[in-house]
């Protein structure tokens, strides 16, 4: 009989022992990457958060590694909320902002700063430990060191993001904030497609990875099209311009809401012709989501072709009353969580689309 400790030793060294062979887990692999997906939807709807609640400025230094630990004390707290007062935002708008009311701010950005740090080192952990378990397949390893590299790119954007507001500007630019988002997006939808990918694999050892056909890309494009709007309606706050729906006021378009002498920028830069673009574009993100989940459904899919449609009229729904509400908090950050929901169902139903099974 092996004594205790011994067999604990014997454990331990199996599980830190290194396969002489490869030995792929794709739904070992598939379900971890799932969890760092889950982890960058949650950072959307908290940078959401952070942006409704104009907190996305209370921390003014980029610190990757000393920005884990937060305030400690009352000198550390008011070190951070004199820093903070040195910006244009406090100096135009919250002069008489208390320590405790910074403190509030100052806890939506310090989460999402943290979210990212655990995305990253959860990431690199799952990565670090499928290669040395030699758990990755055949084809999967750059794929994921490129989801690592965007996460990457991602703290940079975000800091760049966040840099466009510590002087002169009392908000971060709201194309720089687009940007932040659609990366967010972007690492979401590798993540994503990925693990669609690793678990047909499971179920099919000689599957190759899915090849999106033209109508998933073009929708998808659509939707992203669409959000990026949604960013800059947020940015700009172009939701507070008009609390109705259909017609903005008396309207369809406010007489004098295009102004000329911007040009195509009214296009980005205009509260008005941006809540009326992000209004109407809606319609054709829904549109081409539908045609693609009309093509699963031919192709045998019910899942995603059920999640898809519902989404759709989730989002309508909630885009509707985030107007009607004057931008009531939790109404904009559900819009903005679904948005990321329909997001994924879209590419599920694209993934079952897959040009390399069409015979």
């Amino acid at each position: 009989m092996i004594p205790a400790a011994g067999w604990r030793m014997s454990a331990a060294m199996s599980i830190l022992s290194r396969p002489a062979v490869p030995s792929p887990r794709p739904s070992a692999l598939a379900n971890w990457l799932l969890l760092v997906a889950v982890l960058v939807f949650t950072i959307v709807v908290v940078g959401g958060i952070t942006r409704l609640t104009e907190s996305g400025l209370s921390i003014t230094e980029w610190k990757p590694v000393r920005g884990i630990i937060p305030p400690l004390n009352q000198a550390e707290w008011q070190a951070e909320f004199e820093n903070y007062k040195r910006i244009p935002q406090y100096t135009a708008f919250n002069l008489q902002m208390t320590l405790e009311g910074f403190k509030e701010i100052y806890f939506w950005e310090y989460m999402h700063r943290l979210l990212a740090r655990a995305i990253g080192v959860v990431l690199a952990g799952v990565m670090l430990v499928a290669w040395w378990k030699r758990a990755i397949p055949a084809g999967y390893g750059w794929r994921m060191v490129g989801i690592f590299a965007l996460g990457g790119l991602q703290g940079v954007i975000g800091w760049w993001m966040v840099y466009s507001g510590l002087s002169v500007r009392t908000e971060v630019s709201h194309i720089r904030l687009a940007t932040h988002l659609i990366a967010a997006l972007l690492i979401f939808s590798a993540l994503f497609w990925t693990v669609l990918d690793l678990r047909r694999l499971a179920r099919d050892p000689g599957s190759p990875p899915a090849r999106p056909t033209a109508l998933a890309v073009v929708a998808v494009l659509i939707l992203a099209v669409q959000i990026m709007l949604g960013a800059f309606v947020a940015g700009l706050r172009a939701g507070y311009a008009f609390a109705t729906w259909p017609k903005m006021g008396e309207e369809w378009f406010p007489t004098g809401g295009w102004t000329v002498s911007q040009g195509l920028a009214n296009l980005h830069d205009n509260p008005i012709v941006v809540q009326f673009v992000h209004r109407w574009w809606a319609w054709v993100a829904a549109i081409a989501a539908l045609a693609v989940a009309h093509a699963a459904r031919k192709r045998g899919q019910v899942g995603p072709v059920h999640a898809v449609a519902t989404l759709i009229v989730v989002q309508i729904g909630l885009g509707v009353a985030t107007l009607l509400t004057g931008v009531d908090i939790v109404i904009a950050i559900a819009h903005q969580a679904v948005a990321v929901l329909l997001l994924a169902a879209l590419l599920w139903a694209g993934h079952g689309l897959d040009r390399s099974r069409v015979s």
